[in-house]
């Protein structure tokens, strides 16, 4: 076949993505249009068909009724996009990204924004409830509408034609949908987008960029280049688009074992936190200041981690308060975005992470304050471990937990055999949280307070923040 030309293949028939050949619109119970009763986790609209089957629908909002084309069957449910929207919901907003329809990055922008946040509240509720768990009160930590993201990865990609591409993933596919800016990236970063493209399309191997790193620390913008291959004319031209823009530039040059190199002087990478004075008005805000690196796990919204971590010693103001030095295990620590700001507030922090790198940025953050934390590794992911751990550390008063998506179970299988008074858990995913609370529920322990932080605006994904309190 070498030469011939490629056979035609069927259209999938819905926005020139990789899918099944669209089926037949769907109907509803009255056998004509589909109703959206609510919104699934996960943003989607979810209707009945005449059969009753569910139907999850693509950026359907609860009440509106549509024509819709199923364009994924499976065994329990249906997978379907909008063909035709007969009435609105008076929450339906003009989504004020224009690459909304292709970009996969801000799933629901056409969802006004009262209504993504007490969706995202609900949600919370909706999973603990299936655990027995009723909340009452969820304090929002909100922030900014837009631009309000300091980290994003941007794909590099070359097509058919030579064209280069930069930008993010469409929903649901491998396919790079090409931006000139973004409605939520930081301002610094999003005006770097068309410069970059620029740059790239005059590079003699574009091919051997995988993608591009943009961060905003406390200082000037950084662009992380994902090298391949090493390329002399090209990091030359890297190190002229350092200079002329005003940013550091550095590659992570190779296929594997990738080594860092800058182009031009490495930056000090800092975040910044302001904590809450205590119940002074007069006295200014407490600057705190920490070091990472590239790699470093970084919160991508700084107004709302700035209020997640004021809500973390707000909630342990007692244990605070209740000694010259209470013993806090700070678990799943990284750079110390708690492990520092409850020291400075008098708490004698134990922190733990699972890779010795961060036990030793940790340990470079708290010499910068003045700090005497003590950090070390284990992993946190096997029950032995955090048994260890707890029988090293005695008579702890709070643990602060921040784990990956995966949850934190291990720890909380364990916490009841040890009594800690005051547990705050901080969570990326609900649904890990609520099966982990679970075990915190049978030994013991009970909520006391519950935050829903909106980390990433205008999409589903819910960050949560809970306060057990042991009482047996």
């Amino acid at each position: 076949m070498l030469g011939k030309k490629r056979p035609s293949r069927p259209k999938s028939g819905h926005s020139g993505l990789a899918r099944t050949p669209a089926a037949a619109p769907v109907k509803g119970a009255d056998g004509t249009a589909l109703t959206i009763d609510r919104l699934a986790h996960d943003g989607r609209g979810i209707a009945h068909d005449a059969a009753g089957k569910t139907v999850f629908v693509e950026q359907a909002l609860p009440g509106e009724t549509v024509e819709a084309a199923v364009h994924t069957q499976r065994k329990r449910f249906d997978e379907a996009h909008i063909k035709a929207l007969l009435t609105r919901s008076e929450n339906r907003v003009t989504p004020p990204c224009p690459y909304f329809e292709r970009c996969g990055g801000c799933d629901l922008q056409h969802l006004a924004l009262p209504a993504q946040r007490e969706h995202k509240r609900q949600v919370v509720k909706e999973l603990f409830a299936r655990q027995g768990m009723t909340l009452s009160e969820i304090t929002p930590l909100d922030g900014d509408t837009e631009h309000y993201r300091r980290r994003a990865r941007l794909g590099v990609r070359v097509d058919g034609q030579e064209n280069v591409l930069l930008g993010f993933r469409a929903a649901g596919s491998h396919r790079l949908v090409n931006i000139a800016h973004c409605h939520v990236l930081v301002p610094e970063l999003s005006s770097l987008i068309a410069p970059l493209k620029g740059l790239l399309d005059t590079l003699s191997a574009p091919r051997q960029v995988g993608h591009l790193e943009l961060i905003k620390p406390a200082g000037a913008p950084v662009v992380l280049v994902r090298q391949l291959k090493a390329n002399a004319q090209d990091a030359a031209a890297w190190r002229a688009f350092a200079f002329e823009q005003g940013v550091s530039v550095g590659a992570f040059v190779g296929r594997e074992n990738a080594t860092l190199e800058w182009y031009g002087e490495a930056p000090a990478l800092e975040d910044e936190l302001y904590l809450d004075p205590d119940g002074v008005e007069q006295e200014p805000p407490l600057n705190v200041t920490l070091g990472f690196e590239p790699g470093d796990f970084l919160q991508v919204n700084q107004q709302v981690n700035q209020r997640m971590v004021n809500q973390v010693l707000e909630w342990l103001t007692p244990t605070l308060a209740s000694s010259s030095a209470p013993r806090v295990l700070d678990l799943f620590a990284g750079i110390g975005n708690f492990s520092v700001p409850l020291a400075l507030k008098g708490a004698n922090v134990h922190a733990v992470e699972g890779s010795q790198t961060m036990v030793a940025r940790i340990e470079q953050n708290a010499a910068r304050h003045g700090l005497d934390i003590a950090a070390r590794q284990a992993d946190l992911s096997r029950e032995a471990s955090v048994a260890a751990l707890f029988e090293d550390d005695q008579d702890v008063d709070a643990v602060v937990l921040d784990p990956p998506r995966d949850g934190a179970e291990a720890i909380c299988r364990a916490l009841g055999r040890y009594r800690v008074p005051r547990v705050v858990y901080i969570s990326c995913d609900p649904a890990t949280l609520a099966r982990d609370a679970a075990h915190l529920l049978s030994q013991g322990y009970r909520e006391a307070a519950v935050a829903v932080a909106d980390m990433f605006v205008h999409t589903a994904h819910v960050e949560t923040m809970v306060l057990f309190e042991y009482r047996g």
